[in-house]
């Protein structure tokens, strides 16, 4: 149980590590993905695509085994994050962009009447409403994430799966090991959908009477 544990505490590290830095890959892409720049639309949709339409472990093999041929040699752990933040980033993404283009144009128009320019309407008016529509993806994509730490292990990196499989080698007791494991994966997960709903519930509009 110590060495699930210790599993458990690195696939969070994981997972909050990717999440942050697929949170800021998603912002920027979903910024490029609505504005006026033909080209930097192109590389958003581009990037979407690649990152959706490819498996996750195709793109952890590809960062992995794949980068040392032309120069560009990562240490597990570091390739690990990268791999996620990059493929949650594309998911955020799409989230994001759905969000901020689902605002009604009024809010766009009110706004530049006031005064304000394109990005003070992005960040004061605009951004902080659509994250409230945004909430229950990001947090389904966050809960994804957690179960998708599990894939790193196939490049050596010591997260909950990894060291199920370890402690498996030792003991040749695969089934209850594979099933704490299993159990921890969904206390995880649960926890989440637990925190999903409060903040959905913080982050609610009032109601009216």
């Amino acid at each position: 149980m110590p060495v699930l544990l210790q599993g458990t505490v690195l696939t969070i590290k994981f997972a909050l590590m990717s999440m942050v830095f697929g949170l800021a890959i998603g912002v920027i892409v979903a910024i490029m993905g609505i504005g006026k720049i033909r080209v930097l639309r192109g590389i958003a949709r581009a990037y979407v695509s690649v990152m959706r339409g490819t498996p996750l472990l195709v793109q952890i093999f590809v960062i992995y085994y794949g980068l040392p041929g032309i120069g560009i040699s990562l240490d597990p752990t570091p390739a690990g994050v990268l791999t996620l933040s990059l493929n949650v980033g594309a998911y955020l993404s799409e989230s994001m962009r759905g969000a901020l283009e689902g605002m009604p144009r009024g809010q766009w128009l009110a706004a530049y009447s006031l005064g304000l320019s394109y990005w003070q309407t992005l960040r004061y008016v605009i951004a902080p409403q659509a994250l409230r529509i945004a909430v229950p993806s990001l947090g389904n994509s966050l809960i994804s994430l957690i179960k998708d730490t599990s894939l790193v292990s196939v490049i050596t990196v010591t997260e909950l799966l990894r060291s199920a499989q370890e402690v498996i080698a030792s003991t040749y007791q695969p089934l209850p090991l594979y099933l704490a494991c299993a159990a921890i994966y969904w206390v995880l997960s649960t926890g989440l959908s637990a925190l999903q709903r409060r903040i959905e519930k913080r982050l609610a509009l009032p109601a009216r009477s």
